[in-house]
Formats: structure tokens, C-alpha cells, sequence
């Protein structure tokens, strides 16, 4: 089953996808965020098209364990969501995957040109690896 990721940020929305196999994650694009309900409805279009199965949405948390301002805005788009598919949408959390992406991008040695606007998806390609990697264990 094929699985697509949302990094849903202030900006930018972040798309990875999974292999049909649901084991190795790829970066999907960058979306610029319009509204709630636009983008919702871009990313319910974008799931059918490409057949996914789920669909899971980065979320992050404060120190104390409750969703952060992003967090909450993340929630609301997942309620955006709901209403524009059928298909299942699982939380997870988000937490240092923007910082583990710029670390990635450098890692690779990949210049600063080409990293300007990439982020996000790269963002949502560790957030669903992490998603992928937790359910091998299971």
C-alpha cells in the first residue's frame, strides 16, 4: 500500500510518497498553501491520483507534550482533510524533522541553489520514513 505524507506548514506543504510496497519514502513536491480547504482538496486530488492508502500528516508538540501552534494548525487541516476523502489520515509526530532535513540536504552536498525551496519535502520524506520504519517493527 502506498502512503503519502504532509508536512503541512505556514508556507509550504511538503509531499513524500511511499513505494507500493510501503518501505521506502521519496519526495512527492513542494504545494504553496492557499487555504485550509484549498489545500485540502489539492491534497485529496494528489492522493487518488497517485492510489494511496493512507495518508499521514505531520504533527508537533510543545514541551509538555501538547500540539504546538503548528501542531494545531496541522489538526485543523486534517479536519479540512476529512471532509474531502475517505481515506484513512493518521497524526504523527513531526518533531526536529525540518532540522533532520536541512542536516540531510547538507549531508549530501548538495548546493545552495538547489536546496532553496525543497525543504518541506524533504521534511515529509524523513516525517514518513519514520512512519514507515515504526510499522516494520510491528
Amino acid at each position: 500500500m502506498r502512503v503519502l505524507a504532509v508536512d503541512y506548514g505556514e508556507k509550504n506543504i511538503g509531499l513524500a510518497i511511499s513505494d507500493e510496497t510501503g518501505t521506502l519514502a521519496r519526495p512527492l513536491g513542494v504545494m504553496r498553501h492557499i487555504s485550509k480547504l484549498a489545500d485540502a482538496t489539492q491534497v485529496a486530488t494528489r492522493a487518488q491520483a497517485e492510489g494511496v492508502g493512507l495518508i499521514v500528516v505531520g504533527i508537533s508538540y510543545d514541551e509538555q507534550g501538547q500540539p504546538n501552534l503548528s501542531g494545531r494548525r496541522a489538526i485543523r487541516f486534517v479536519e479540512a482533510l476529512r471532509e474531502q476523502t475517505n481515506l484513512p489520515i493518521t497524526l504523527w509526530d513531526e518533531s526536529l524533522t525540518t532540522q533532520d532535513a536541512r542536516a540531510a540536504r547538507l549531508a549530501a552536498g548538495i548546493r545552495r541553489k538547489r536546496r532553496a525551496g525543497h525543504l518541506d519535502e524533504w521534511a515529509a520524506t524523513i516525517l514518513l520514513q519514520d512512519y514507515l520504519n515504526s510499522q516494520e517493527t510491528r
